[in-house]
């Protein structure tokens, strides 16, 4: 007679229930015409369980040790647990208790992402700080240009998931899956645009012109008093399509020159008050780590998302420029955070 089968998953579960009824073990080889001793040890291996696990003990830390891990990890920044504790020569520490010790003294935190600045670069924000220290920043118009993806930044779709629930699929494709680029000024408390530069991410200095041309120009600029152009200050950063010849004197034939075309220090994304509002709106169209599948989708995305920015937050932004100034100073033309 050859050797039986192993149970099926129909047979396991005709098993539980039988037994969850009161039927023997026996009684329950009857029912399934299956061997007595297949049918117990089936019994007898549900009921056992997962082995508990053994606790091993842990390495004590000194209160010296303690000390020695502090001043690594402050002289160690973004090294990883085992990294600092070999520094201070202790071994046989587990992942656990290295990351438990930790966490009561430093946090985990991203390196800062921020322009390099050299002595130069200082030089020349000390010296527009003090050469706009007494302007009225409620006449500059902030403009400058933001790429968004339909993917958003990686690293923002994380978050909280319950118990017995599985993470959402996200779609992986290359370079984010394509983006737009946006072009936006804010003025006192006033949003301009958004507008989307339709020839995409490059831009030189005829279509950067061109652009502004349909849509900054036509669409805004024109339907202002007189009195308005005459006062308003347009800025702009240093990006060859901005600060060529080109558009320079294409701007001054519209008017825009001298005093009214604010000079910009090289490296200073942070005194830019318009990074904020890029960073508002970055975070409301890719919250809970949401996916585009077409660039008119995320296009969309970004209008609802800028239309929901009220006046007083915009107010809020260009009314920091005051203290963005005294920082750049304070910091001797240090970057000043955003």
């Amino acid at each position: 007679m050859g050797q039986r089968k192993d149970l099926t998953g129909s047979e396991m579960s005709k098993i539980v229930r039988y037994f969850a009824e009161g039927c023997s073990s026996l009684k329950i080889a009857k029912l399934l015409k299956r061997d007595h001793r297949t049918i117990k040890r089936f019994i007898q291996n549900s009921q056992q369980g997962r082995k508990k696990r053994v606790e091993k003990p842990r390495r004590k830390i000194t209160a010296h040790e303690l000390r020695k891990v502090k001043r690594a990890a402050a002289k160690m920044p973004l090294a990883t647990s085992l990294a600092i504790f070999q520094s201070c020569n202790i071994t046989g520490v587990p992942k656990s208790t290295r990351c438990a010790i930790l966490r009561d003294m430093a946090k985990v935190r991203k390196a800062e992402r921020r322009p390099p600045l050299n002595k130069t670069h200082k030089l020349k924000r000390q010296d527009w700080a003090k050469k706009y220290l007494k302007t009225d920043f409620s006449k500059v118009l902030w403009t400058d240009e933001m790429r968004v993806s339909l993917d958003g930044p990686d690293g923002w779709a994380r978050g909280w998931i319950g118990k017995g629930q599985r993470a959402p699929v996200r779609l992986r494709r290359q370079q984010g899956g394509g983006g737009v680029l946006v072009w936006a000024g804010i003025i006192k408390d006033e949003l301009v645009g958004p507008f989307w530069v339709e020839d995409g991410v490059k831009l030189n200095s005829q279509s950067y012109c061109q652009f502004l041309e349909d849509t900054f120009f036509k669409q805004w600029y024109r339907k202002k008093s007189a009195s308005f152009k005459k006062n308003m200050i347009f800025m702009q950063d240093n990006a060859p399509s901005h600060a060529s010849k080109y558009s320079t004197a294409w701007l001054a034939r519209k008017g825009i020159k001298e005093e009214k075309l604010m000079t910009w220090p090289p490296c200073s994304p942070d005194l830019n008050p318009i990074e904020n509002l890029w960073s508002i709106i970055k975070c409301e169209i890719y919250k809970e780590g949401k996916q585009y599948t077409s660039l008119n989708s995320v296009w969309e995305a970004v209008v609802a998302a800028a239309r929901n920015v009220d006046g007083e937050q915009i107010k809020t932004l260009t009314g920091s420029m005051d203290g963005r100034l005294l920082s750049v100073l304070a910091k001797k033309g240090g970057y000043i955070g955003r």
